[in-house]
């Protein structure tokens, strides 16, 4: 069955009230989205401060409109206490949209745990799926797929806590299907993230979630590789890594501040020694090519997998550009079918 839609106008709701520059990137975003032919944008937040901020921005009105809704979510409240028996908050009325089929997808620069949760309150599962997973790009030397992506997928960063073997199962099939939707990777390799390359040392879940993907080996789908460590992760050699979303969390927080600290420290020698100073002046090039690969706002958002509509979570502290390159990937997805395309892989 074909799931394209190529010439689809998406539809997009925004999270206005998400992240820390919220709502004034948000709105920048949804205007600029906006004059694109292929999107309609709902703004979901407090329409008091929204619809100014949308005056003072070129946009087009026939494809941007506001949705009230008045609450507003910390960054760092826990999902359970933030929700509670409140829908009227931003996140909870755009998952309600998605749920309902108002809109296409959902971008948000909030809290990823609230918004893993008020989606589940409003966006069935695909069959099979008994925990989300949020897929991050790591930037690596290796071209990978017809897009020639300088990027694996490691999944899940935080969405799910606490995972079994079936769940880092599910998660290699979604990654592997996004992977090939979005870099057009006909079939990915994947690789499970462990302390060892040793298939039975590691945590039992890992263990067990190693026998149950190397009885996949076969899947045409994608190349189950094995087990690699954390040292390997910007090597490039699997193009999509699980593992449990505690240690993916900790894994991309500690890889987001690498292109800073060597560019800082490239800074502190740069004043110490001339001759460190010539070293680095040839070297200049390098450290701009290094935080180019590592500028996560061109990449957009991670994907939200595991449910039934297309959902990308970005960066707390996203902006403009983030937050339309989130919502082109949203677009994407939705034409691509990358949701059918998951289940169809689920059985």
């Amino acid at each position: 069955m074909n799931t394209r839609l190529e010439n689809t106008v998406v539809r997009i709701a925004f999270d206005a009230m998400g992240g820390y520059n919220a709502p004034q990137a948000v709105v920048k975003a949804a205007a600029r989205a906006s004059l694109e032919h292929s999107f309609h944008c709902v703004l979901v937040g407090d329409g008091s401060q929204l619809d100014p901020l949308l005056q003072n921005e070129t946009h087009n009105p026939e494809k941007l409109s506001i949705h009230h809704a008045a609450g507003v979510i910390s960054l760092g409240s826990r999902p359970d206490q933030a929700l509670g028996g409140v829908g009227d908050t931003s996140i909870e009325r755009a998952a309600a949209l998605l749920g309902s089929d108002q809109v296409d997808a959902l971008v948000t620069a909030g809290n990823a745990g609230v918004a893993t949760l008020a989606i589940k309150r409003h966006v069935p599962m695909l069959q099979g799926i008994r925990r989300a997973a949020i897929a991050a790009v790591i930037p690596t030397p290796r071209r990978r797929g017809a897009k020639k992506d300088p990027f694996c997928l490691l999944l899940d960063v935080g969405a799910s806590v606490h995972t079994e073997a079936e769940d880092l199962s599910s998660f290699a099939v979604m990654g592997a299907a996004y992977a090939r939707c979005i870099s057009e990777n006909p079939r990915p390799t994947v690789a499970l993230l462990s302390v060892s390359r040793e298939a039975d040392v590691g945590p039992d879940w890992v263990v067990r979630a190693h026998r149950l993907l190397a009885g996949r080996a076969v899947d045409e789908h994608f190349e189950f590789i094995g087990n690699i460590e954390g040292h390997q992760l910007l090597s490039g050699e699997a193009d999509v890594v699980v593992c449990d979303g505690f240690t993916g969390n900790i894994t991309v927080r500690l890889l987001e501040g690498m292109a800073d600290a060597a560019v800082d420290i490239a800074k502190a020698a740069y004043e110490k020694k001339l001759s460190w100073r010539l070293g680095l002046s040839m070297l200049s090039g390098g450290l701009e090519q290094l935080r180019r690969l590592t500028d996560w706002e061109q990449y957009g958002g991670a994907p939200l997998l595991g449910f039934q509509k297309p959902v990308l979570v970005t960066h707390s502290g996203s902006g403009e550009r983030a937050l339309v390159n989130a919502a082109r990937v949203a677009a994407r997805a939705v034409r691509e079918g990358l949701v059918a395309q998951i289940q169809g892989k689920l059985g």
